[in-house]
């Protein structure tokens, strides 16, 4: 018996299906009615298969091996231990904790957990002597601990350093060589919440890890990337796909003694204040993507963060997640799963060299610090945001509830406990910051002045 079954059907080449996809097409434009263009500028055909050039990437995923990450934001040292207690035995593998200033005493946090979970520190702050003192402990008391230090992160969001380039620089250097769980970090997690597209969030994260192996002369620990998901499938797959393919890269071309993980978290740009229960829909395809897509860490984003404070429904909803794709959906079953996937392997090529392509250019003008000075990359992004804005105020990018059947009887107004949009705090900064916008913002401003009206 013939265990290949395929041998026994003639194989149809894709110039046999494009001339059968045309004679159905009945005299309309193969290219004009089924090939579309992406922010991108990645045409996407209706099919693909094997001889149209996707052979399979060497891009290693340990998928089986993903961990679910509660993210706590630390304002009160009791509390914060108390909640992550609680994640802990419900379902948490990691925590991440992002300490606001020097009083907090992160190690009060961490003697009161449990040794064999991973923990990560952010910090709004950068002090050598903090840092160190953290670091001590948790080695001499065997905690799996990184400290995830990201000056860069500082000058794109704030718009000024934490003190200037050679003073943050110095800092990062004298404690990246204290001890091995003291770790770079690059975000480009701003850059997506703000409207820059895949391949600029890809470009940039290799910028920034140039700019961090050009400037620190001893870099062999790991490089934490945080990336937002956002909602379009196969290409947020192809995304992660591709940036650790690039990642890898740039460390050869270093000599650098170091590896990548990569942590994600949803997007906020597509979510959304009215008909809010969507989102949950919106996170857990992010999730999904980021899963396949082979991050190492995925927290998740609660349905309502954009509105309301903390809260622990919303933080269990989220974490349950997860916990379903993990456990009952068995997406850590196998490594790997997007290999060979011709419609992804495409993309995963395309986004890859784009990306490549523009970090070049971006190199080539002396590197993303000098073109964040001259304001190049935020006028970059803002273009690409705009573009964006433009298909969602036209209809053609579609936030169901929102510019698609809204539900005029939902009214929001009384329940914000978070103010929903951008903030406007104008003050002198040594660059323009990077500002996270999302998509719904102004429609849902003026469903909120309605409301108003109508209640006086």
């Amino acid at each position: 018996m013939n265990n290949d079954l395929f041998e026994d059907f003639n194989k149809v080449s894709s110039k046999e299906w494009k001339n059968l996809i045309q004679f159905d097409l009945k005299g309309k434009d193969y290219n004009q009615t089924l090939v579309w263009e992406s922010l991108e500028n990645i045409k996407v055909r209706p099919f693909y298969q094997d001889d149209q050039d996707n052979s399979p990437l060497a891009i290693p995923t340990n998928t089986s091996a993903f961990d679910i990450m509660q993210r706590i934001y630390v304002s009160d040292i009791p509390k914060s231990i108390s909640k992550a207690k609680v994640v802990l035995e419900k379902g948490a593998q990691s925590l991440l904790f992002t300490i606001d200033n020097t009083e907090l005493d992160a190690q009060k946090i961490l003697e009161r957990l449990p040794k064999e979970n991973t923990y990560f520190f952010y910090f709004n702050f950068l002090e050598l002597s903090y840092i160190e003192k953290l670091s001590s402990y948790a080695a001499k008391s065997n905690y799996k601990v990184h400290l995830v230090l990201n000056p860069l992160e500082q000058l794109q969001k704030d718009g000024n350093w934490y003190s200037n380039l050679e003073s943050d620089f110095n800092v990062l250097n004298k404690a990246l060589v204290l001890d091995d769980n003291i770790n770079l970090g690059v975000n480009i997690s701003i850059h997506q919440n703000a409207g820059a597209t895949m391949v600029q969030q890809i470009s940039y994260a290799l910028a920034q890890i140039s700019e961090y192996l050009h400037r620190v002369p001893v870099c062999k620990n790991t490089i934490y990337i945080e990336t937002s998901v956002g909602s379009n499938y196969f290409f947020e797959i192809a995304k992660l796909r591709a940036l650790r393919m690039l990642c890898d890269l740039v460390g050869k071309e270093f000599n650098a003694n170091f590896e990548f993980k990569i942590l994600a978290i949803p997007s906020k740009r597509n979510k959304t204040l009215y008909d809010y229960n969507v989102n949950m829909l919106r996170t857990t395809t992010e999730s999904m993507s980021a899963i396949l897509g082979g991050a190492d860490y995925v927290s998740n984003l609660a349905y309502d963060a954009i509105y309301h404070k903390e809260n622990e429904f919303s933080d269990r909803i989220a974490r349950n997640q997860l916990l379903i794709l993990k456990q009952e959906s068995y997406f850590n079953a196998v490594n790997n799963p997007c290999q060979g996937a011709y419609y992804i392997e495409y993309l995963t090529s395309q986004l890859a060299q784009k990306a490549l392509d523009h970090f070049k250019k971006i190199e080539r003008n002396d590197g993303l610090i000098t073109l964040l000075i001259q304001g190049i990359i935020q006028k970059e992004i803002v273009e690409s945001s705009q573009k964006e804005q433009e298909l969602f105020d036209d209809g053609k990018e579609v936030l169901l509830g929102t510019n698609k059947y809204p539900n005029e009887n939902d009214f929001m107004s009384n329940d914000l406990e978070l103010y929903p949009f951008v903030k406007q705090n104008p003050r002198k900064t040594l660059i323009i910051p990077i500002i996270e916008k999302r998509l719904a913002q102004e429609v849902e401003k003026k469903r909120l002045d309605l409301e108003k009206q109508s209640n006086n």
